[in-house]
């Protein structure tokens, strides 16, 4: 019976395969391209100032705040967006290699979540500038961001487990969560302020249900000298509770069929 805290120490113990194949997919992607790696930060750039200048001007906000907004939502969504998305797939395009043997599944999961840190971490350069611009950069919530981000990194671990599991048994779940996420998106206040719905409010209710407004809230908030809602920390404690007993519990019993449903 598989242990799925055994299995993913022994794959941060042993990074070789999920480390090195995830910066070697990345390099083999924009090899043939003129600009190369250097197109990572396309994205990034066109949401954060082309999305984030013109939506300000829809809202009447000011620029170099709504940037700041639109920059933190964004990376720390798309991070989010890309592990569950790709962890769906996870297992199936890795057939091969699972099927060999000599793998843990754990490693599969890990080069979902390593690439998303990844991308990650190419969009800070363009989220620095967004925020150099902000006029009321709050050093000690930016402090406090940096140990709100590792519990949004800790999250993403056993979920990119379960949707893994999840797509392995039901491979047209890619392309339900793909569709869904483009609402997700919308739903999350990413391109409009959250404070714009009460939270009495049928959409303030929908908003605050939905888990990517807290994950992206409980980093976004200290930075930008917001306050975070209690029922931020209580929604992301319960879910981290919930979600690595989940995951551990679907791991240690289905593990062992995902060879037979690739």
């Amino acid at each position: 019976m598989k242990s799925l805290l055994k299995d993913l120490a022994d794959s941060f113990r042993n990074p070789e395969f999920w480390a090195l194949s995830t910066w070697l997919d990345i390099v083999v992607r924009y090899r043939q391209s003129r600009l190369g790696i250097l197109w990572l930060f396309t994205p990034p750039t066109i949401y954060v100032w082309g999305l984030g200048g013109f939506f300000a001007a829809m809202q009447g906000a000011h620029l170099v705040q709504f940037v700041a907004h639109v920059g933190l939502g964004y990376t720390i969504f798309r991070a989010i967006n890309s592990v569950i998305v790709e962890s769906t797939t996870a297992f199936t395009a890795s057939s091969a290699f699972i099927l060999d043997g000599h793998l843990r599944l754990t490693d599969f999961t890990l080069r979902v979540v390593a690439k998303a840190l990844f991308y990650f971490c190419m969009a800070l350069p363009i989220l620095a500038a967004a925020l150099a611009v902000f006029p009321q950069l709050h050093w000690d919530g930016l402090a406090l961001a940096l140990l709100t981000f590792p519990w949004i990194v800790v999250n993403i671990l056993w979920i990119a487990v379960v949707f893994a599991l999840v797509g392995a048994r039901f491979p047209d779940l890619s392309q339900f969560i793909n569709n869904i996420f483009m609402f997700a998106f919308l739903f999350t206040p990413i391109i409009w302020y959250g404070t714009s719905m009460p939270p009495d409010s049928l959409r303030g209710i929908v908003m605050r249900v939905n888990p990517l407004y807290h994950m992206v809230e409980v980093v976004r908030a200290p930075i930008l000298g917001e306050a975070i809602e209690p029922l931020t920390l209580y929604y992301l404690g319960t879910m981290t509770l919930l979600g690595w007993g989940a995951a551990i519990l679907l791991y240690r019993r289905y593990a062992r069929y995902v060879p037979l449903w690739i």
